[in-house]
């Protein structure tokens, strides 16, 4: 009974329907694993780079709760200023895929070249901007006086350098679409590890380096990023490489692919802003409960953080392999590939419950040895087991909708979830109910669970099968 119902749960027999079925599918092993080929490395990198951000977090905790809130209020405006090149990526991501799938390596090189013009031109004017309105987006956010200047001072310094992350983002994003994680996974690798040996000197003051404290994470973090780029920049060079800067002729624009990423990229981009949104009203919310909320949300999201990124490297697979395979006129086939990486995501959220529940205490007490603290935030945690099967499933079903190029449809969830419907929740419960902080991650909870059945729903319907690229 039991090995029955697994088999219908997990069996590509049971994935797509025989009416819809164009031709032979792959079995059951083989889907399986060609989706964890792609997604292993994709999501070795993104829990790599997880953990690194928590032992920044607990590097710089040692400086007390100001500094884990310092930092933690730059994340929000930061992300808002990266999410232009978030969602250039996507299209970038997406258009590559096809051109894989339609073994046109000219194609994914042209986009590749264009992405990167894109990407330099658009991230000079942004860093620029963003250092500029630092002060004043540290405000907004509601960062308070023992925060302010050192969460001001972190941001100028990340945002000075933004186009060097953009520019591995954007490598990294090609790279995906023809199914190759591991540069992504090498890039993260050597650029967090360069990260936290900094980390250790700057902010401490060790072996001779200046103590920088929070201003030493910065710089560390800039370092490491620098470091990446060298990598990711490395993976262009030899003439066998599919994507490779052999292929690419010039790199004056293409306004045909120029167009075409901005088409698939405007919907990311409405995506994107309408997510930073949604996350500064939410984050206002919470800080406005206090610094020491603030700090018990960014120990918590620390890991409800990992386990979004292992969800999104599933999501990494399932976008691939999506577009390679409407690339190869095989929607029945992209159908299957979106199932198997939301159902592997899903297995992998019904671990991390157990492991969350077992080790709370445990999590917090990284961080800090406040008592009142580590309780706080060991009730969130338990909100999180709630959270995480919903999340899994809605990144991995919004993943195969981009690798379809169907961004509008996920930008518009996006707008209805995040900038609506989670800012309003998280202000009842925290100020109609009075349920504090906890009441604040309830609101998650029903943010999250709308927008699974919304991605969920739209992706059983097959209407993104028609989208051409």
């Amino acid at each position: 009974m039991i090995k029955q119902l697994m088999r219908r749960i997990f069996s590509t027999q049971y994935l797509i329907k025989p009416e819809k079925r164009l031709g032979d599918i792959p079995l059951t092993k083989e889907a399986y694993g060609s989706s964890l080929v792609i997604a292993a490395p994709a999501v070795a990198e993104m829990v790599f780079v997880t953990l690194i951000g928590m032992a920044d977090t607990m590097m710089v905790g040692v400086l007390g709760n100001f500094a884990i809130a310092a930092v933690g209020l730059t994340m929000q405006p930061r992300m808002l200023f990266m999410s232009l090149f978030f969602a250039l990526n996507a299209g970038v991501t997406a258009i590559v895929s096809r051109r894989k799938g339609a073994e046109d390596r000219k194609g994914a090189n042209v986009c590749l070249a264009q992405s990167l013009m894109l990407t330099g031109i658009l991230s000079v004017l942004m860093a620029a901007a963003a250092t500029l309105l630092a002060t004043p987006a540290m405000q907004l956010i509601g960062a308070k006086e023992d925060t302010i200047v050192y969460a001001s001072d972190y941001f100028k310094i990340i945002c000075t350098w933004l186009p060097v992350q953009a520019l591995t983002m954007s490598i990294n994003a090609a790279q995906r679409g023809i199914g190759n994680t591991r540069i992504s996974l090498k890039t993260s690798l050597v650029s967090n590890v360069v990260n936290v040996i900094f980390n250790y000197l700057l902010i401490g003051g060790r072996f001779g380096f200046p103590r920088l404290e929070v201003r030493g994470a910065a710089i560390a973090t800039v370092i490491g990023s620098a470091v990446g780029l060298v990598v990711a920049i490395a993976s262009l060079t030899p003439k066998e490489s599919y994507l490779s800067f052999t292929q690419i002729k010039k790199i004056a624009p293409d306004w045909p692919t120029v167009q075409l990423i901005s088409k698939i990229g405007g919907n990311a981009v409405f995506e994107q802003i309408c997510m930073r949104v949604g996350f500064l009203l939410y984050a206002r919310v919470v800080a406005d409960l206090g610094t020491f909320a603030f700090s018990a949300h960014q120990i918590a999201s620390q890991m409800l953080a990992l386990t979004f990124t292992i969800a999104d490297g599933f999501s990494v697979a399932s976008s691939s392999l999506v577009g390679q395979n409407l690339g190869k006129k095989r929607p029945d086939i992209s159908t299957i590939y979106g199932k198997v990486g939301q159902r592997m995501a899903f297995c992998i959220s019904m671990l991390m419950i157990g492991i969350v529940l077992s080790t709370r205490y445990i999590f917090a007490g990284f961080y800090t040895r406040d008592p009142q603290l580590i309780q706080t935030v060991a009730n969130l945690l338990v909100i999180m087991t709630i959270i995480q099967p919903l999340q899994t499933s809605h990144v991995v079903m919004a993943g195969s909708l981009r690798g379809a190029g169907d961004t509008r449809y996920v930008a518009m969830t996006m707008l209805m979830t995040v900038s609506v419907c989670r800012p309003l929740f998280s202000v009842i419960m925290v100020y109609g109910f009075h349920l504090g902080i906890e009441g604040a991650w309830v609101a998650l909870i029903l943010d999250q669970g709308i927008r699974m059945l919304l991605l969920y729903r739209r992706f059983n319907s097959g209407r993104w099968a028609a989208i051409e690229i």
